[in-house]
């Protein structure tokens, strides 16, 4: 045990962490790792690898993941936005080399081949997206003559066109439902409101004009015509789970589902574990948000409010998306379960987020002690 008195980095990290948000993230990485055994023995051998090869290279992701998270928890606010600034621009340069020398699957150019892995370098932007919008809002709220706003939807801009020219709608949609409640929380005034909302609508009348795989998604979910095998199999895999699952290593549904191991490990899970497990995933992610938008709204510094109330945002659309596909409330967007899903570069990416949030969310005793002194000097100044 650490003990109160004494001074050091461990020591004022032990104390002053937020071990519930802690807890919860390594309870869905634990999870995540547990499921990985029921989800990806079926697909490793239907592409003719071992068994457990994706259980390896999760294991493989989740040891440097869990040590990127808790390195990033040491920060302060100030090294947090110069840490997002660096991952930022290397992510966006990254974005831009993916369009030409990527490695290109199903017609979209996200990942970039570095040696035997790949790396998805809009998985990383979003955390440093979030964390640098903060910063840009809460210095136009602390000074109205520094156009923030106006940068921030300039960036918003280069995001959105990068992720579209991959193209990746759904990361741009998660990407705009976060960066616009970060932007109504900073007080966006109705005009924009009006502004906005009208091009999000105009975005996706456009994208489904002009993009067939985002027309075809669409009409397959509101027509259910079409290959729609994938949900399908995902919604008997749910049902066939009851309540309290079939026991684990007895799903069968499982075995068909192509991406069982990674956009569809939410219905791996409903059908091994049932659905009452399934229930306690998304109260853990509720959880996360809940506590992170409490946080937010005791938080005087603009900049940790809006951070962590994005990032937490972040988090929470980006499962609500997932679990919305597998249960077909949603059309199939192909995004992970954030911290259960197999995936290198969105593990990685999460815990970017986690470390981000724990360092913003940690208390520090001395920042208030600061704050108090000022009030009363202010105080004594006044009354003399």
């Amino acid at each position: 045990m650490v003990s109160r008195a004494e001074r050091g980095a461990l020591a004022d990290w032990f104390w002053t962490i937020d071990r519930f948000f802690l807890a919860a993230f390594i309870l869905l990485m634990g999870l995540g790792f547990m499921l990985s055994f029921a989800a990806s023995p079926a697909v490793a051998e239907r592409i003719g690898l071992d068994s457990f090869h994706f259980v390896k290279r999760h294991a493989f992701f989740l040891l440097p993941s869990i040590v990127v998270m808790f390195g990033i928890s040491f920060l302060s606010p100030r090294q947090v936005r110069r840490a997002a600034m660096i991952l930022l621009v290397a992510s966006l340069a990254a974005m831009v080399l993916a369009l030409f020398f990527g490695v290109e699957v199903k017609g979209s150019r996200r990942w970039l081949a570095i040696g035997s892995l790949s790396v998805q370098p809009s998985e990383f932007m979003k955390p440093a997206f979030v964390v640098i919008c903060a910063w840009l809002f809460s210095e136009h709220a602390r000074q109205p003559e520094i156009p923030g706003n106006l940068f921030a939807i300039i960036l918003f801009g280069i995001v959105a066109a990068l992720l579209i020219a991959q193209p990746d709608l759904g990361q741009t949609v998660l990407t705009a439902a976060v960066w616009g409640g970060m932007f109504f929380m900073a007080g966006m005034p109705w005009l924009w409101i009006i502004i906005l909302g009208g091009a999000a609508v105009g975005g996706l009348l456009t994208a489904y004009t002009l993009l067939p795989h985002v027309a075809a998604r669409i009409d397959k979910f509101w027509t259910g015509e079409g290959d729609t095998f994938q949900m399908d199999t995902a919604r008997e895999a749910i049902i066939r789970g009851n309540w309290f699952g079939q026991g684990p290593g007895e799903g069968t549904v499982k075995r068909i589902i192509p991406d069982s191991h990674t956009d569809f490990i939410f219905s791996v899970a409903a059908e091994e574990f049932g659905i009452i497990f399934c229930m306690v995933i998304v109260l853990i992610f509720a959880f996360v948000v809940m506590r992170g938008l409490n946080h937010a709204f005791k938080e005087r510094n603009d900049f940790t409010r809006f951070a962590v109330a994005g990032l937490v945002l972040q988090m929470g659309i980006q499962s609500m998306i997932n679990i919305g596909v597998n249960l077909e409330l949603m059309p199939a967007k192909g995004m992970t379960l954030p911290l259960i899903s197999y995936g290198g570069s969105s593990m990685v990416a999460i815990c970017v987020t986690a470390g981000f949030i724990l360092a913003l969310t940690r208390h520090r005793p001395e920042k208030r002690a600061s704050e108090r002194s000022l009030f009363r000097g202010g105080i004594v100044a006044a009354a003399e």
